[in-house]
């Protein structure tokens, strides 16, 4: 064989190991790009098979968005205060009203009683003067008692100093000597507190 023909006959086999290498080199970018096909394929399917979470979709939100929902957030709260407030008002102008109205409901309730009691007397027909007297004396201690249950208390008099916070008087008694100067010698008119607040001053003679 010739020199020539050898030669010929190995760049042959080196073409044709260089083609079988560059189709192998082919080949094996064809899979390799079917691979990452099929990845991203599964993986699209997977991400659409799976829904997307709240923290995700918060995080996907834009800064404007954000901002619209704190507002609708802080609008939706400053709407539900008004409409407390104005049910609040409401209700406290009718409770209101419904106690001056019938602001003396309790005390009419507990006085009743003793109108019962003087219903009774007027109506019994005796003529026993001791009987009539000792009657109206037990009414007038229950209604008294009623009255103090309702905090009512009657301002002392006798024996005491001379007080403008109480007392109101209506006469200066002179010659009474040094130790009645400045006191209550007699109460012409009795006085009332309600809860500790004087609703009537006692009308009073005071020593001079």
């Amino acid at each position: 064989m010739s020199e020539e023909k050898q030669t010929n006959k190995d760049e042959g086999i080196e073409k044709e190991n260089i083609q079988n290498e560059n189709l192998k080199v082919q080949n094996d970018e064809q899979d390799a790009t079917e691979g990452m096909n099929e990845e991203n394929a599964s993986a699209a399917e997977e991400n659409q098979e799976r829904p997307e979470s709240e923290e995700e979709k918060e995080q996907k939100k834009t800064p404007l968005e954000k901002a619209e929902e704190e507002i609708e957030a802080l609008r939706d709260k400053y709407l539900r205060s008004v409409a407390e407030f104005e049910n609040y008002r409401k209700r406290t102008i009718k409770e209101k009203a419904e106690l001056i109205l019938n602001g003396g409901e309790k005390t009419v309730s507990a006085i009743l009683p003793v109108l019962d009691d003087f219903e009774r007397a007027l109506a019994d027909k005796t003529q026993d003067a001791t009987a009539l007297k000792e009657g109206m004396d037990l009414i007038f201690k229950k209604f008294f008692k009623t009255l103090e249950g309702l905090g009512v208390k009657k301002i002392e008099t006798e024996g005491k100093d001379f007080n403008v916070d109480y007392h109101e008087a209506i006469a200066m008694v002179p010659g009474m000597g040094d130790d009645k100067k400045g006191k209550v010698i007699d109460c012409v008119l009795t006085g009332y507190m309600l809860n500790e607040k004087v609703i009537r001053h006692a009308k009073v003679a005071v020593g001079q």
